[in-house]
């Protein structure tokens, strides 16, 4: 056993210990099963708002395919690459926003759908080197984009995200029967399906609430008319990854928004790397600890540049999965090369994404409000983790004005440099940049705000004028 390992009675398999197949097959499904509709439901965003209905089936093909060698390498750690854990790699939702203004802008220009998906994986292939190179120096890193930064930018990404979920709820983008009755209904019924079921006492229950809901809600819409499933185009029984099947383009303007989302989603991956070292009783400062943060957002960084390369959206480690370590008690690496090898396979089977492309929008919303609710709710704790004196309720303070003010009135940069204004134009990064710049400059005062007796609250308000 390894020097770093300890034995903990609370985990039936420790980090190094390796499970019989039959128990390690059940681990790594119910990983599959926490992670399923959170790994395919942002190609189904993006491929139904951007119009690219007939390349969906591969692009969520190839988002399981890549999540599952990610997966691999993160708990298999050659060369270093890896986190050495299980670090379930998934598309992640925080490149949502920047991604449809990438489709958007090219669409607007009279791009085609593989034009569009041409400059999209370009820039995030070139992305993916931000994380890479953020991994060799991911120690002074902390220093400068601290736990409030990354509370900022993560409850921006929440935020931003829950218009997506409202929109689709509501019938879809330009849907003709846009907050139709029937569609308000369909996406409440999943909506309060999630919320009861993930509130039970049962873990299996738990992690089945968003596709039991997504199924009540298939069905509801079924009967009702609203989903009348329709035959399966002809597809190929297997589906081979292609390298840049759609081709290759880049463009500055957007790429720097990636880019800086590419640097927030290494700090979340700290976190979440952070979280399973304790979940795996591994230690949390020293040397081993600090090349497991190196080689996680590594092996992050390499998965993208996997992703981009055959036609995946960027991939981050799921924080949900954690969860189920801590469910499961277990918490061997050799279970993370089972669910690489379970994604992959269900990856090769396109007939999987024809199926989900036919689930309505309303359905797909009422469940997605609620993952993105949780972005934005995660972002909320991280941030109330802080010690919440005047500088840095400051910081929180603008950031949130900006960078929800520009996302409320885009119309604001509109006499701006196009590169100001792609830039910019979110409140993810207008927020991001702002909460980045105000940590820097402003001095730290070290005032945290004790909770306070009633009784003593006039006291220091009078203290403090």
């Amino acid at each position: 056993m390894p020097p770093e390992e300890s034995v903990n009675p609370d985990l039936l398999y420790n980090l190094e210990d390796r499970p019989a197949p039959l128990p390690a097959m059940l681990a790594a499904l119910q990983h599959v099963l926490a992670s399923f509709v959170g790994i395919i439901t942002p190609p189904l965003i993006i491929g139904s708002t951007l119009g690219l209905g007939e390349h969906l089936p591969y692009l969520i093909s190839m988002a399981l395919m890549v999540s599952g060698v990610g997966t691999f390498i993160q708990a298999r750690r050659p060369w270093g690459i890896g986190a050495g854990m299980i670090c379930l790699q998934g598309t992640s939702f925080a490149f949502l926003g920047a991604i449809l203004s990438a489709g958007f802008m090219v669409k607007q220009r009279g791009g085609s759908p593989e034009d569009i998906l041409a400059m999209i994986f370009g820039i995030c292939f070139f992305g993916s080197l931000v994380q890479v190179v953020l991994s060799r120096f991911i120690g002074q890193m902390r220093r400068v984009l601290t736990p409030l930064v990354t509370g900022i930018v993560i409850t921006l990404i929440g935020i931003s995200l829950i218009k997506v979920g409202i929109t689709d709820l509501g019938g879809g983008f330009g849907a003709a029967d846009f907050g139709a009755p029937g569609n308000l209904a369909l996406g409440g019924l999943v909506l309060v399906i999630v919320v009861l079921l993930s509130r039970s006492e049962s873990p299996w229950l738990r992690l089945s609430a968003i596709v039991i809901g997504l199924v009540a809600g298939s069905i509801a819409a079924w009967f009702s008319g609203k989903l009348v499933p329709h035959a399966l185009p002809a597809l190929p029984l297997v589906t081979l990854p292609i390298p840049f099947r759609f081709g290759f383009a880049f463009d500055w303007t957007v790429f720097l928004p990636i880019a800086l989302i590419y640097l927030i989603s290494s700090i979340e991956t700290v976190g979440d790397l952070t979280a399973n070292c304790m979940l795996s009783r591994q230690p949390l400062q020293g040397p081993s600890y600090v090349a497991r943060l190196k080689g996680g957002v590594l092996g992050d960084g390499v998965s993208c540049m996997i992703a981009a390369t055959f036609s995946a959206f960027p991939n981050t480690t799921f924080a949900q999965n954690n969860g189920v370590i801590q469910l499961t008690g277990v918490a061997s690496r050799y279970v993370g090369l089972y669910i690489g090898a379970i994604l992959f396979l269900l990856g090769l089977v396109p007939a999987i994404g024809a199926v989900l492309q036919q689930i309505p929008k309303p359905v797909l919303g009422g469940a997605t409000l609620v993952m993105f609710g949780s972005v934005a709710a995660a972002g909320v704790r991280i941030i109330a983790q802080n010690a919440l004196d005047r500088r840095n309720m400051l910081i929180v303070a603008t950031s949130f004005g900006v960078g929800l003010g520009i996302a409320a009135q885009p119309e604001l940069l509109h006499h701006m440099p196009a590169l100001v204004r792609n830039l910019f134009d979110s409140a993810i990064t207008s927020g991001g940049v702002t909460a980045l710049l105000l940590s820097l400059i402003l001095p730290r005062q070290g005032e945290a705000i004790a909770p306070l007796h009633p009784a003593g609250a006039a006291a220091a308000v009078e203290k403090r004028l």
